[in-house]
C-alpha cells in the first residue's frame, strides 16, 4: 500500500465536493512527473486531499478505487486518471504553515516540490500527519 497527497483547488473541486459525491475521477495532472506518480497508484492506496489557493490545508482523506488508466476525456495516453472515493474529513484540518514548523517535515516532497499536484507520502510522514489532523490544537 502506497500514501499520496493529492491537491485541489478548492473553488474548482473541494473535498467537500467529493463527499457529496462519494467518488471521481482524479483527472487535470499535466506535470510528467505528477503523472508517473498516478501511474503508480494501485487500488487501496490512500490519499489526503489537500486544498491549494488561499487554504493550503489537508481536508480528508481518501482511497485509489482502481488501476490508472487513460484519461476518456483526451486521446492522449500519457495523460492518465485514477478513481478516488471521499473515505473520512480529517477532525482538524492541517496547515502547511503548520507542516512548516516541524523539522521532520524538511524532506517532504510538499515542501520541497511545491508545485507538484501529486506528492507521495511515506508510511512515516502518513502517520505524523494523521497525528496532527487528529490533535486539538
Amino acid at each position: 500500500m502506497a500514501y499520496w497527497l493529492l491537491k485541489t483547488e478548492p473553488e474548482n473541486y473541494s473535498y467537500f465536493d467529493l463527499e457529496r459525491d462519494g467518488s471521481k475521477v482524479w483527472d487535470g495532472v499535466n506535470n510528467a512527473l505528477a503523472l508517473k506518480h498516478i501511474r503508480t497508484m494501485l487500488p487501496g492506496d490512500w490519499a489526503l486531499i489537500y486544498h491549494t489557493g488561499k487554504e493550503r490545508q489537508i481536508m480528508g482523506v481518501t482511497e485509489i478505487v482502481n488501476q490508472p488508466y487513460a484519461d476518456p476525456a483526451l486521446n492522449e495516453i500519457k495523460r492518465v486518471v485514477v478513481d478516488v472515493r471521499a473515505v473520512r474529513r480529517v477532525s482538524q484540518p492541517v496547515t502547511l504553515s503548520q507542516i512548516k514548523q516541524y523539522d521532520k517535515f524538511r524532506d517532504f516532497d510538499l515542501l520541497r516540490l511545491p508545485r507538484l499536484s501529486v506528492v507521495p507520502v511515506s508510511e512515516l510522514y502518513w502517520q505524523y500527519l494523521l497525528e496532527l489532523t487528529d490533535s486539538t490544537s
